[in-house]
């Protein structure tokens, strides 16, 4: 409630501010508008920001320096009117002086400009160092857990058995690391779901982009994204309860056995769920190249195929590979339907029809429970992850160097 009221109080303050700054110009410069360094706006935008920052510096100071002061002045721990009380105060001030700084010759689009650009690198500050904290978490965590289990044995061991006891007195006090099973499983479901999704994605955006009418278009390519937007746990009911015991009584009637949880029935419903990832990003992309590349290979003779096979597809490439990376990512992350289809059996297999499990499903299995945060079995979670933020790496730089490597023809 208390960040609510600071949230509307700052809202307010920044359309009063607003407003005070463009009318004020205006009156200002009455009949010479153009006159102006900065458009009206930009002037509005300027007090804006006088009002917004003090009172936000405002309320972090005193929400910080709260724990300490609300004893010795006898004020409650938490009381989000003085918070908002004091960030008007603040606001209020910038507003008055920012009120006299405003003037026809004042740069305020520049000023305004500066703020938006400290804004922006603020943000992308925030977001390399949270990615920076996440690899941090994850090798610190995962260097305890090879400090109990051999990084070989983890990386190369052919049983995955994460069961250990609580007590030491217990049976069962040591289990197996072996991660090969876990990289094998999601490898499988996802080479499953990107022979799905890669063919009926391309062939669907080169549909789109080039062969359909603006009408089907409109209409088809919405019914596509839709898939994006249905909850996974949906999919995962779907493959359980439908394409599972289609694919078992398929091979039942040709006399092959088909587990009742196989990578087969995981793999194709996530195919279907991550055919938008795949046909929208090639779909946008394709028709962002120029129409004078097209024209030029019909003026030599080159047909309609022809031109989307040698013009735009390799044109398109990189956001193409762009999107397909999009989807192995999805792929690999995705843990409902891999639950619901595929099982939590880590069998070291290549046969789809058998039941698999992936590095995801194991985190959050790991991650659940009364184990003890410190024992082997729940970090072996951050090592798991670990390796999969590693293989997702790998795969960014592969994807990059194709691009790069396609793209020089075009350059």
């Amino acid at each position: 409630m208390q960040i609510l009221v600071l949230i509307a109080t700052l809202l307010l303050l920044s359309i009063v501010g607003y407003e005070f700054g463009r009318r004020r110009v205006l009156a200002l410069a009455g009949a010479r508008v153009r006159d102006l360094h900065s458009r009206p706006q930009y002037h509005g935008l300027y007090v804006a920001l006088w009002c917004v920052i003090p009172g936000l510096g405002a309320a972090v100071v005193w929400l910080v320096a709260q724990p300490w002061l609300s004893p010795i002045i006898g004020l409650p721990d938490a009381n989000g009117a003085i918070t908002a009380a004091l960030a008007a105060i603040a606001g209020l001030t910038g507003l008055a002086m920012a009120q006299r700084r405003v003037a026809p010759t004042l740069r305020a689009r520049i000023a305004v400009e500066r703020v938006a650009r400290v804004v922006m690198i603020i943000a992308s500050t925030v977001a390399i160092l949270t990615t920076f904290g996440i690899i941090l978490s994850l090798l610190f965590e995962s260097l305890r857990f090879f400090a109990k289990v051999p990084i070989l044995d983890f990386l190369f061991g052919l049983r995955w058995s994460p069961q250990t006891a609580i007590r030491a007195d217990q049976i069962g006090a040591s289990g197996a690391f072996g991660a090969v099973p876990l990289f094998a499983g999601t490898m499988l479901i996802t080479v499953i779901a990107m022979c799905v999704a890669v063919p009926i994605g391309l062939f669907s955006a080169i549909y789109m982009s080039e062969y359909a009418t603006p009408r089907v278009r409109a209409g088809v390519k919405p019914m596509l994204e839709i898939l994006a937007g249905v909850p996974t746990v949906v999919y995962g009911f779907f493959a359980a309860l439908t394409v599972a015991p289609f694919f078992r009584g398929l091979g039942e009637s040709v006399g092959i056995g088909v587990s009742s949880e196989s990578a087969l029935a995981a793999g194709a419903v996530m195919g279907i769920m991550i055919i938008p990832f795949v046909s929208s990003i090639s779909d946008d992309v394709m028709n962002a190249v120029p129409q004078s590349l097209r024209d030029g290979a019909y003026a030599l003779g080159a047909t309609k195929s022809e031109t989307v096979r040698q013009v735009v597809l390799p044109a398109a490439l990189p956001g193409i590979v762009g999107g397909i990376l999009l989807a192995v990512s999805r792929a690999i992350g995705e843990t409902m339907i891999v639950v619901m289809a595929a099982g939590l059996a880590a069998n070291l297999t290549a046969n789809p029809l058998q039941a698999v499990t992936t590095v995801t499903v194991q985190i959050v299995t790991l991650l659940v429970g009364d184990q003890e945060f410190d024992s082997a079995k729940t970090l072996a979670a951050f090592a798991l992850g670990l390796a999969l933020f590693v293989i997702t790496l790998v795969l960014n730089v592969i994807a990059l160097q194709v691009v790069r490597t396609y793209r020089e023809k075009y350059d």
